[in-house]
């Protein structure tokens, strides 16, 4: 799946589209990696998997990543993804 990072946020938040990816606030700057790390910890919680089940595939240094999750976390993640249109 796609996610867009946004590094820096004042509210961290995991949920609504950035295009067709998900987009993932977190309070970490992108500096050696913390803002993807915190990534991948909130979309692991908001998931309700373990950190471990959360796969950074490729955008190490970008803004744009493509993850792999659970299979199991579909419900999850579409329900993510309808945060955006219920605002």
């Amino acid at each position: 799946m796609t996610v867009r990072v946004k590094p820096g946020s004042k509210s961290p938040r995991v949920g609504g589209r950035y295009g067709d990816a998900l987009v993932i606030a977190v309070r970490e700057r992108a500096v050696d990696g913390k803002a993807t790390r915190a990534a991948v910890a909130a979309l692991a919680d908001a998931l309700g998997c373990t950190r471990r089940d959360v796969r950074l595939v490729a955008g190490e240094t970008s803004r744009t990543k493509i993850m792999d999750v659970p299979e199991s976390a579909a419900a999850a993640l579409a329900g993510l993804f309808a945060r955006d249109e219920a605002n």
